[in-house]
C-alpha cells in the first residue's frame, strides 16, 4: 500500500527527461547533467543536535522605534513574550546526506537555523547542545565548517557573475593559494552549480536588468561554496522562484550533498517532484519533531500511524496540513495541538535508542545510519577542505577599493544623472549670474551667490549617499558577519572608493560656475575657491556615511540627514547674521561645515579688495575686510577654516566608523 502510495504521488524512481533537440553545447550544462565538477574531499561531516529546547524572546524582534510607536520603553523587559520556539528537539545527520525541513508558518524552521549557525536575535538556549563532528559547537566552529546562505540574496547587482565570485575568492581563500588556483576554483563553482551560460552576465537586481532569479540564488550558494565548505546550510531557497526554478535548485543542492557534503535546507511545502529530491525530512511543528527519516519513507510511516496520503496528493502538502495548528477557533486551535502532540509523542516513541533519531521502515541496529552515502566520479580533482581565512587588512582594503569601484562605476545611468544634475545646478547659478559685464553686482547678491554655492550641491548628495548605502547595507553585515573582513577595511574602501566620482562632480560642477558668475580672477583665487568646495561637499559625504550607517532605516536615516542639514544652513550666517544668534543656534553654527564655507568663500573673493559700491550717480569704496567684519565673517584666517572643515570632516568619519564597529546592526530595514 505504501509502495502503491509513493508511485501515486510521484514519489517514485524515473529517468530524467532527455534534450530532445541533442544540440546542446557542451560548455553549457544543462540540469539533466549529473556530473561533479567540484568535490569535498575534506573529514566527514556530522551535525548533531541533542534535546534542544530554545526559548525566543518576541519583545526583542520589534526594532525599538516601534516599541517607542507603541509607547514602550525598549530597555523594559517583557517577560511575557518569551516562546518556546524548540522543544526537545534531536537529530543527527552526516556527510552525503541532504536533510530537508518542512512544516507550516511558526513551526521552528527559522529557529532551528538561527540556533544552529548562533546568529538568532534575542534567543535563549534553555537545554540540549549542538555537536558539529563530534565537539560542542563553539562560533569558531561554526565559523570553521558550516556555511549559511540566507533567504534573501545580498549582492553588488553591477557586477558579473564571474566578479562577484572573483572578489569573494581574493577574500575568502587561503593567502596560499595563487591567483591561477583562485581563478581555477571560480571556474569549478561555476561549473558546478551549472552558471557558465551566465558567468559573464551582470548579477542584476530588482531595477537592474541581470541573470534570472533561479541563476542569482545560485550565485548566493557559490559565493559560500568558495571556500568548499562540508556543511551548507540554506534558508528557504526557493521562496519567491517559480516551480520550474525552485526543482532545480534543488536539483543543484541534491548534487552538491551527493559531492560528499551535508547540505540542511529549510523549506516551506515542496512540491512531489522537489519531496523526492529530498535523502531526509524533518516535519516539525510548534518546535517539536513530527517525523524524521528518509523522505521516500514518511508516506509509510504515516500509513502505519492512520494517516494515510490521499491519491494524486504532495504528501509534504499533505502532512504539512495535517500538523499545522489550526488558529481560526479556541475550539480548533486546542483539537489541532492536541492531534499535533499525540503524533509527536508517537514518533518520540518509536526512534527511542536510535542515536541518530531516525525512523526507516526497516528493522535496524542501533547506532547505524539508513542512508548510504554516495561517492561519485568527479570530474576535476579533488578539493582539499581550506578553513575560511581572513587577509591582512591592507589586502582586504585593495580588494574592497577594486570590488566597489568596479561595482560604481558600471551604474552609467546613475553616473549620467549625476553628471547631468551637477551641470545643470552650475549653468542655472551661472547663467542667473551671467551678462554684468564691467558692472560689479551688489554686494548682497555676491553673498547671496557665494552662499548659494556653496549650500546647493550638499543637499543632492545627502539623499544619494545614503541611499546607496541603505541598498549595501544588508550585504555589508552578511560579509562582516561571515568574516570576509573587517570594519577597518570596509571603512577605508567606501571612504577613498568615492573619491573618483566625488572630484568629478565638482570639477562638473565648480569650473562653469566659477567662469560664468565672473568671481575673482586668477589660479590662486580659482584653487581656494575649487578646494573649500571639495572639502564642503565631501564633508556632507562623511556626514551622510554616518547617519546612514548609525540609524536602522532610510527614512529615519533621510530625515534626520536632512534635520541635520537645515539646522546647517539656517546658522551658515547667509539667513541671519551670526552676531545675532542665540546661544544654541550659535553653537550648532560652530559646527556648521555651511558656515566655514561660507565665511572661506567671502574671504577669498573680498578679502584683501576694495568692493565698489554704486550709490546713485557716486561709487563708494568699501573695503572687503570691512564688509566681512559687518557680517561677522572675519574671525578666523583662511587656513584655519579648511583645517575646520577638515576637523568636522574627521568627526564624522570617526562616528561612522564607530557606528560600523559597534553598533549592533539589522540586516534588512524594517
Amino acid at each position: 500500500m505504501a509502495e502503491e502510495a509513493l508511485k501515486e504521488t510521484g514519489l517514485g524512481k524515473r529517468a530524467a527527461p532527455q534534450d530532445d533537440s541533442g544540440l546542446q553545447d557542451s560548455v553549457f550544462s544543462s540540469e539533466s547533467d549529473n556530473s561533479l565538477y567540484f568535490t569535498y574531499s575534506g573529514q566527514s561531516n556530522t551535525l548533531e543536535v541533542r534535546g534542544l529546547t530554545y526559548q525566543v524572546d518576541m519583545a526583542s524582534q520589534v526594532p525599538w522605534f516601534e516599541q517607542l510607536a507603541h509607547f514602550k520603553m525598549p530597555w523594559t523587559s517583557h517577560k511575557d513574550s518569551c516562546e518556546l520556539g524548540l522543544q526537545n528537539l534531536s537529530f543527527k545527520v552526516r556527510s552525503g546526506q541532504m536533510l530537508a525541513i518542512i512544516g507550516s508558518s511558526g513551526c521552528g524552521r527559522a529557529s532551528l537555523l538561527d540556533v544552529i549557525t548562533g546568529r538568532g536575535p534575542g534567543g535563549k538556549i534553555k537545554s540540549g547542545q549542538i555537536w558539529i563532528n563530534g565537539q560542542p559547537s563553539t562560533p569558531q566552529l561554526v565559523r570553521k565548517y558550516v556555511a549559511h546562505v540566507r533567504q534573501h540574496d545580498q549582492l553588488l547587482p553591477n557586477l558579473t557573475v564571474r566578479e562577484t565570485l572573483a572578489f569573494v575568492a581574493q577574500l575568502r581563500l587561503p593567502r596560499t593559494f595563487s591567483q591561477a588556483q583562485r581563478d581555477k576554483r571560480v571556474d569549478d563553482v561555476i561549473a558546478e552549480l551549472r552558471l557558465r551560460q551566465c558567468a559573464n552576465t551582470r548579477v542584476g537586481n530588482t531595477y537592474i536588468r541581470g541573470v534570472s532569479g533561479g541563476e542569482r540564488r545560485r550565485v548566493s550558494i557559490a559565493v559560500q561554496l568558495l571556500w568548499n565548505p562540508g556543511i551548507l546550510i540554506l534558508d528557504e531557497p526557493t521562496s519567491g522562484l517559480d516551480s520550474f526554478t525552485a526543482h532545480n535548485l534543488v536539483k543543484t543542492l541534491s548534487r552538491l550533498a551527493k559531492g560528499n557534503r551535508l547540505v540542511l535546507i529549510s523549506i516551506h511545502q515542496p512540491r512531489s517532484d522537489i519531496f523526492r529530491l529530498f535523502d531526509l525530512v524533518l516535519l516539525m511543528t510548534s518546535g517539536t519533531t513530527i517525523y524524521l527519516g528518509a523522505a521516500q519513507h514518511m508516506v509509510q510511516y504515516f500509513t502505519s500511524a492512520g494517516h494515510p496520503c490521499p491519491r494524486y496528493s504532495n504528501p509534504a502538502d499533505f502532512y504539512v496540513d495535517l500538523t499545522s495548528i489550526d488558529r481560526r477557533s479556541r475550539e480548533q486551535e486546542v483539537a489541532t495541538r492536541e492531534k499535533a502532540q499525540s503524533l509527536a509523542a508517537l514518533f518520540q516513541e518509536k526512534v527511542r535508542g536510535f542515536d541518530d533519531f531516525l525512523w526507516t521502515a526497516e528493522p535496524r541496529a542501533q547506532g547505524v545510519s539508513p542512508c548510504v552515502q554516495s561517492s561519485p566520479a568527479s570530474r576535476s580533482d579533488t578539493n582539499a577542505f581550506q578553513t575560511p581565512t581572513k587577509l591582512p587588512p591592507i589586502l582586504q582594503f585593495a580588494t574592497l577599493i577594486r570590488r566597489q569601484i568596479s561595482n560604481d562605476f558600471r551604474d552609467l545611468p546613475t553616473l549620467l544623472i549625476h553628471g547631468v544634475e551637477a551641470c545643470l545646478m552650475s549653468l542655472i547659478i551661472g547663467f542667473l549670474y551671467y551678462g554684468y559685464g564691467a558692472i560689479k553686482v551688489s554686494f548682497m547678491d555676491m553673498s547671496a551667490l557665494l552662499f548659494m554655492i556653496g549650500a546647493l550641491v550638499p543637499f543632492n548628495v545627502i539623499l544619494d549617499v545614503i541611499s546607496k548605502c541603505h541598498s549595501e547595507r544588508a550585504l555589508l553585515y552578511h560579509e562582516l558577519e561571515d568574516g570576509l573582513y573587517t570594519a577597518g577595511p570596509y571603512f577605508f574602501a567606501k571612504i577613498l572608493g568615492g573619491l573618483p566620482e566625488h572630484c568629478v562632480y565638482i570639477i562638473i560642477y565648480g569650473m562653469p560656475t566659477y567662469l560664468l558668475t565672473d568671481l575673482r580672477p586668477g589660479l590662486e583665487p580659482f584653487l581656494l575657491h575649487f578646494m573649500l568646495v571639495w572639502l564642503v561637499v565631501f564633508c556632507c559625504r562623511m556626514m551622510a556615511l554616518a547617519t546612514a550607517a548609525l540609524l536602522p532605516t532610510f527614512h529615519m536615516s533621510s530625515f534626520f540627514g536632512n534635520a541635520l542639514y537645515n539646522s546647517f544652513y539656517l546658522t551658515g550666517g547667509f539667513m541671519i547674521s551670526l552676531d545675532n544668534l542665540w546661544i544654541v543656534p550659535a553653537l550648532i553654527s560652530k559646527v556648521s561645515f555651511l558656515r566655514w564655507c561660507f565665511e572661506g568663500l567671502m574671504k577669498i573673493q573680498l578679502g584683501g579688495l576694495t568692493y565698489h559700491m554704486a550709490a546713485g550717480n557716486l561709487t563708494i569704496p568699501i573695503p572687503g575686510d570691512a564688509i566681512l567684519n559687518a557680517m561677522g565673517l572675519n574671525s578666523y584666517p583662511l587656513y584655519a577654516i579648511y583645517l575646520i572643515v577638515i576637523g568636522i570632516s574627521g568627526g564624522f568619519m570617526v562616528l561612522y566608523y564607530i557606528s560600523l564597529r559597534f553598533i549592533k546592526k539589522s540586516t534588512q530595514d524594517w
